[in-house]
């Protein structure tokens, strides 16, 4: 691939075919079959093992279920000989892997053979929440929580008969993640003595480690995967208060937002030895206990495009930039018709000549719905719940929704969603928090509820499917009572509001759509 410099400002490469843009998947996986958090893991994208965890409270905390992923259904398979949570796995296939460390019984080690777990060589120092990678006959357990430090910095490297100490991490911590081999690996995020917990990096040679380039978003509790310190995956996580569903792919020198889990986990786990190009998150946290499973794909190279590039395909012989597309409206208002009932706090979605208004405060709490056609409102069938203040979104005033809200005066928040069909509203399933003042955009079938009060300002985002709603990427700022805007869950804006005081902030939602330019070379 050639270079052609100083071009305009550009620098523009010559290739054969068409760059590859830098963007990734995660889709829905098969079910764990026992929901849990804080287990060990071992294995690839389509052959996976988890084992341990914890379910519930003590007595009854740690687990010592094990189960194998086929690359589409879990299975379940021989207990641990020891139940525990928080414990470390290591190994590159599932018929062969390593569960060491773990709360309560910390320094054990088992070895798994495809069809049973047996007992060996204990670590030199017990803990557990450690950082892991490697194999089942070398691998490398860092850092953890052990007496008298909450946050450890002491190293072991596993031999395949016994653990040896070997140099400490730079920066002590728990709750990290890890991805590579004993030669080449790199250990992210954790909790030192910051409850917030820490962005930082470290890169491991095969005989020290590296203080590298920080995460972009400081976590712990997260997962990890990669096969090197050049290759690595941050998958959630736990940034207090809320769950993440971030995640971060590294190269070697840069980590890189990619795209985020369907839903906000913490304690989840992944497929430890698997690539930054093709993971697997499963279990932890979110609400509760979770069995989701979510599979990553990435787009192989050889080379990757990110906005403002530019190259020669002398293939088709066309000059191409690659950028995202975007417009500036113009607009004025006029008059239109007058509303039947007087009232305020009411959502109204759809178009200029299709729109739709329902419930509000009179000063009463009201159930009243309208519809307009471009000239005039009509009074049509009452919601079913009355509700001041609640979200609302929609194409149409054929097709729109109504979640939340208030039923009276004082805080008496409700979770209650309504779905309009063009003539009557009928009860869906509920959002996941009682809420007020959320914006709301997107349709009945592909919707985004965000923000709100209850009563403190909230920066939740819930999506909406049609059927059911699940909670994704929380807004920057917490806030109730935003201006919104957005027809898709892919694209949507929060502006303005109170977090309780009154904000300027603005904060865009975006599932990045991207533009290939030809220019025609004459």
């Amino acid at each position: 691939m050639a270079n052609y410099k100083d071009i305009k400002g550009f620098q523009i490469q010559s290739t054969s075919s068409d760059p590859v843009p830098y963007s990734g998947t995660w889709a829905s996986g098969g079910a764990l079959n026992t929901a849990r958090e804080e287990m060990g893991a071992a294995g690839t994208q389509t052959s996976a093992l988890a084992f341990g965890g914890q379910k519930q409270s003590p007595p009854n905390r740690s687990r010592a279920e094990t189960e194998h992923y086929n690359g589409s259904a879990w299975t379940e398979l021989a207990d641990l000989n020891t139940a525990r949570t928080s414990l470390n796995g290591a190994g590159a296939v599932y018929t062969a892997a390593l569960a060491f460390g773990g709360e309560s019984s910390s320094n054990l080690t088992e070895t798994w053979n495809g069809s049973s777990w047996t007992e060996v060589a204990e670590l030199n120092q017990g803990r557990y929440f450690g950082g892991s990678f490697g194999t089942n006959t070398a691998a490398i357990l860092a850092g953890g929580q052990y007496p008298p430090t909450e946050d450890g910095n002491v190293v072991e490297q596993w031999n395949g008969s016994a653990w040896t100490e070997i140099a400490e991490i730079n920066t002590g911590r728990r709750n990290s993640a890890a991805g590579g081999v004993t030669t080449s690996g790199i250990l992210f995020g954790g909790r030192p003595p910051d409850p917030s917990g820490t962005a930082i990096a470290e890169s491991w040679n095969g005989s020290s480690w590296t203080e590298t380039g920080d995460l972009n978003n400081t976590r712990y509790l997260g997962a990890g995967s990669g096969t090197s310190n050049t290759d690595a995956l941050a998958i959630a996580g736990y940034n207090p208060p809320s769950n993440l569903a971030n995640t971060e792919a590294w190269d070697g020198s840069t980590w890189t937002e990619v795209a985020d889990l369907a839903t906000a986990v913490r304690a989840g786990a992944a497929s430890q030895a698997g690539p930054n190009t093709a993971s697997l998150s499963f279990g932890g946290y979110s609400t509760a206990y979770t069995t989701q499973t979510e599979e990553w794909s990435f787009p192989s190279g050889p080379s990757f495009l990110v906005e403002g590039d530019m190259w020669f395909n002398t293939t088709s012989s066309a000059l191409k930039v690659y950028g995202a597309a975007a417009g500036i409206p113009t607009a004025t208002w006029a008059s239109g018709g007058t509303a039947n009932t007087a009232r305020s706090e009411c959502p109204g979605t759809g178009t200029q000549t299709a729109a739709i208004v329902a419930g509000g405060n009179t000063p009463s709490v009201v159930a009243v719905t309208e519809l307009y056609n471009g000239s005039s409102w009509t009074e049509v069938n009452d919601l079913n719940t009355a509700r001041t203040d609640p979200g609302g979104l929609g194409a149409t005033n054929t097709a729109a929704l109504c979640a939340g809200g208030n039923i009276s005066p004082g805080a008496n928040f409700i979770q209650n969603s309504e779905t309009w069909d063009g003539t009557s509203w009928t009860e869906g399933n509920n959002i996941l928090a009682a809420t007020q003042a959320m914006a709301g955009s997107g349709t009945t079938t592909a919707g985004l509820m965000y923000g709100g009060s209850n009563p403190g300002a909230l920066a939740t985002t819930e999506s909406y499917d049609g059927t059911s709603w699940t909670e994704i990427a929380d807004m920057a700022t917490a806030r109730y009572g935003t201006g919104s805007g957005g027809v898709t869950t892919g694209s949507a804006i929060a502006a303005c509001g109170s977090e309780p005081a009154m904000s300027n902030s603005t904060e865009e939602y975006a599932d990045p759509v991207y533009t290939i330019k030809t220019v025609t070379i004459s």
